[in-house]
């Protein structure tokens, strides 16, 4: 019987991945040139995704100047698009072969920014004509595709590449973790500088520089997450044995896409509404549900160098360049804590990591909104002092987000690892969301304080979360007691029993 191209493929590299099985992974593939691969895989992605995040809002803000509406909205329809449909594309990433995936989302998030620069093009041509509503809702809806495809690229490559590629090289997981998170913060503090010094030349020339750019590195981009997906044949091979177990116990035809089963387009629409928010409930059933929940709460917030508190601190008097030296600053501690974060791990364990970072940043932020408080809020010295404690708290947000992402990855089945990471994804999203309607409901520059209460509380909610994973894990938050114990045996020479051993 005849089978597809693809499944055929996946067939060969199980066969070749086989002999591997007698020998380690690493005497066969040298790990070095893999890595550079999904290096680059990555880079690409994530340069092209925060170069067009923060370009189109420029872009926008040039076209319809005098008003935020267009921004704004361009904005929340983003956000809205990952907070709805995250679990979906989380679907889609655990049952799609996995080369398949990320092609799919390399080529969707590509086309999507190219066809939007050329109607960015279009609008500033002429804002002014009929098609300006058009154009503009068909922006919006381009960048929706453009996020909801970087989401998928995002989860399939660091939820579930990494694991496999790390335990096929016999590498350090920590260390690829925080290798790929310092790709993302180089990414997200370059890529909007490059784009600003070339919008500030020529507005035309930097939407060019992002189709361009866009259009010329998605073949590297295409290519190099492919050789990784040769080289390591249990990408392949785990994927395949996972979909058919499924497909067994579930009564279904081994295929990748279970939408296309008749039984399940025939169950109707409460069929698809409960599978719809499956994930959810998939999601706060699963051990890791509090620590990814903590995480997801620390975006419910205004206290970093974002938009809002951006707009807050220029109102104040504060330029450009000292907005953009603090937050030099800030990514500099982020990015210590990616060099942080796999040391402590590795000493003391993720979960007590965690536990450390998560309270090293409540108390940061504690500090500097006690010495906010206590100074006149629309002074200087009061956004001076909010400005060092966020500062400080960068090094915990980061540290702990690595230790997340860890624990995620230990606890998450692998069978639905990308649907439980695109929920966290959701999460985070509607979070953000509800930090811009904050900022919209207190819009004057004296009311900021009350976002910054809020977002105080949050990130101590966050840390009693975690206390409570941390809790529910390990039977016990502190040590105190098992010390004592040690302390008096050594004293009076009392041996352990086996059950204080084990």
């Amino acid at each position: 019987m005849s089978r597809p191209l693809e499944p055929q493929l996946d067939v060969e590299l199980v066969e070749h991945a086989q002999p591997a099985q007698e020998t380690s992974p690493a005497t066969i593939t040298p790990a070095k040139p893999i890595l550079w691969k999904l290096y680059l895989s990555h880079t690409l992605s994530t340069w092209n995704a925060r170069t067009f995040e923060f370009g189109a809002v420029i872009f926008l803000a040039t076209i319809f100047p005098d008003t935020l509406f267009y921004t704004s909205l361009y904005a929340l329809c983003r956000s809205g698009a990952a907070a709805i449909f995250s679990s979906w594309v989380g679907g889609i990433v655990d049952r799609t072969h996995r080369l398949t995936m990320v092609r799919h989302s390399i080529i969707w998030a590509r086309c999507s920014v190219a066809i939007s620069c050329l109607l960015l093009l279009l609008l500033l041509q002429d804002s002014n004509s009929l098609w300006i509503l058009p154009c503009f809702a068909a922006t919006v809806t381009l960048a929706c595709v453009e996020k909801l495809a970087f989401i998928g690229n995002t989860v399939s490559v660091e939820r579930d590449w990494i694991i496999v590629v790390a335990d096929s090289l016999s590498l350090d997981r920590q260390e690829l973790n925080s290798s790929m998170r310092r790709i993302d913060l180089v990414c997200k503090l370059v890529a909007p500088l490059a784009i600003s010094l070339v919008d500030a030349y020529s507005n035309r020339l930097a939407i060019w520089a992002v189709f361009g750019q866009n259009l010329f590195s998605a073949l590297f981009e295409y290519f190099a997450i492919a050789r990784v997906f040769v080289a390591i044949p249990e990408l392949c091979h785990r994927k395949r044995e996972i979909t058919a177990v499924l497909d067994t116990n579930q009564g279904h035809v081994t295929n990748m896409d279970r939408a296309s089963d008749p039984t399940v387009v025939a169950s109707g629409y409460l069929a698809y509404v409960c599978d719809f928010f499956r994930p959810y409930k998939d999601y706060f059933h699963n051990p890791a549900f509090l620590a990814s929940f903590s995480l997801s709460l620390l975006y419910l917030t205004v206290l970093s160098f974002g938009s809002q508190m951006t707009t807050y601190l220029l109102t104040l008097n504060f330029t450009a360049l000292h907005i953009s030296a603090m937050r030099l600053v800030a990514v500099i501690l982020e990015l210590s804590a990616t060099c942080a974060a796999p040391m402590l791990m590795k000493k003391i364990g993720p979960v007590r990591s965690g536990l450390w970072f998560v309270n090293e940043q409540l108390i940061a932020v504690v500090l500097a909104v006690s010495l906010f408080s206590a100074v006149n809020t629309q002074t200087r010295l009061a956004a001076a002092a909010l400005i060092f404690g966020v500062t400080l708290s960068r090094l915990g947000l980061w540290g702990f987000d690595l230790c997340v992402q860890f624990l995620v990855q230990e606890d998450a089945p692998t069978e639905c690892r990308g649907s439980f990471s695109t929920v966290e994804v959701a999460l985070q999203s509607v979070f953000e969301l509800i930090s811009f309607a904050m900022t919209m409901i207190f819009s004057r520059p004296e009311d900021f304080k009350y976002p910054i209460y809020i977002s105080a509380t949050a990130i101590a909610i966050s840390a009693a979360c975690f206390a409570g994973f941390v809790r529910r894990k390990r039977g016990h938050l502190l040590h105190a007691s098992k010390c004592f114990k040690r302390e008096d045996k050594r004293k009076y020479h009392v041996l352990p029993t086996i059950e204080e051993e084990s």
